[in-house]
């Protein structure tokens, strides 16, 4: 038989091409899915438009949306790197949808590859709505472009794997569960809207190692106080992240 008789020809598909089929596939589902556009979204645009028009909390001097904005920057990459990346993959891995992909032509690194760029794709979304909004509401940001790009990143890789963590260790509902009651605790907690220095000092110690309370606070000092690379935040954030992807590495089970 000669050569070509069969079209298309069988085989996997290169592996780039692979990872940005399933990156395509994993972002149409995230923005499909209500709840997770609820989550990622509609709530962080919600807060910045009413805690800038509203002044429920003294944020200080300046205007409102000078603190607002970067920590709801922060809240949208936790949103979506975290909890709604920890409830999907979790019940993906209920219903036996990772162990099929991990029985397909697509490595499984490829594949968590595959889902933290649609996590990157995603956020580059929220960051462009909420900018937009907050510069309608006054905004005035200041600082590097690429100090506040490193943050970001450090901040995905963070929350990417703490949120995989859960997922591939607790039952879908548990995850489900503890990632809504995260959420809503380093909301509160975290820096974004409440700023630390209403806390008590011992408290305030603790909640500044925490992934968000860094990442809103190190957004915070370049882009509302036109600071250099805040490194001690961005050092809280690395620890964070490899201490989050090398526990998810370790103990993520597939089934």
């Amino acid at each position: 038989m000669s050569a070509g008789t069969y079209t298309p020809r069988p085989g996997a598909a290169p592996l780039p091409r692979m990872i940005a089929a399933q990156t395509a596939l994993e972002t149409r589902m995230l923005l499909r899915n209500g709840e997770q556009l609820l989550l990622t979204v509609i709530i962080p645009a919600l807060l910045l438009v009413l805690f800038s028009a509203v002044d429920i909390v003294d944020t200080g001097a300046g205007a409102s949306v000078d603190f607002l904005a970067p920590g709801v920057l922060a809240l949208a990459v936790m949103s979506t790197a975290f909890t709604g990346q920890a409830i999907a993959t979790g019940f993906e891995r209920r219903y036996g949808v990772l162990k099929r992909l991990g029985a397909s032509p697509l490595p499984r690194w490829a594949l968590m590859t595959a889902k933290t760029l649609s996590v990157l794709v995603t956020e580059v979304l929220q960051i462009v709505l909420l900018t937009v909004i907050a510069f309608a509401l006054g905004w005035s940001p200041h600082g590097n472009p690429l100090a506040v790009l490193l943050l970001l990143v450090l901040g995905t890789a963070a929350f990417s794997g703490l949120g995989l963590l859960m997922a591939g260790t607790l039952k879908a509902e548990a995850t489900l569960a503890a990632a809504n009651l995260v959420f809503l605790l380093l909301l509160v907690g975290g820096g974004v809207i409440v700023p630390l220095d209403k806390f008590p000092d011992a408290v305030r110690s603790a909640l500044e190692l925490l992934p968000v309370s860094a990442l809103s606070e190190g957004l915070r000092d370049v882009l509302q106080h036109g600071a250099p690379m805040p490194w001690g935040h961005a050092a809280i954030l690395v620890v964070w992240a490899v201490l989050g992807l090398g526990a998810a590495a370790r103990f993520f089970r597939w089934e």
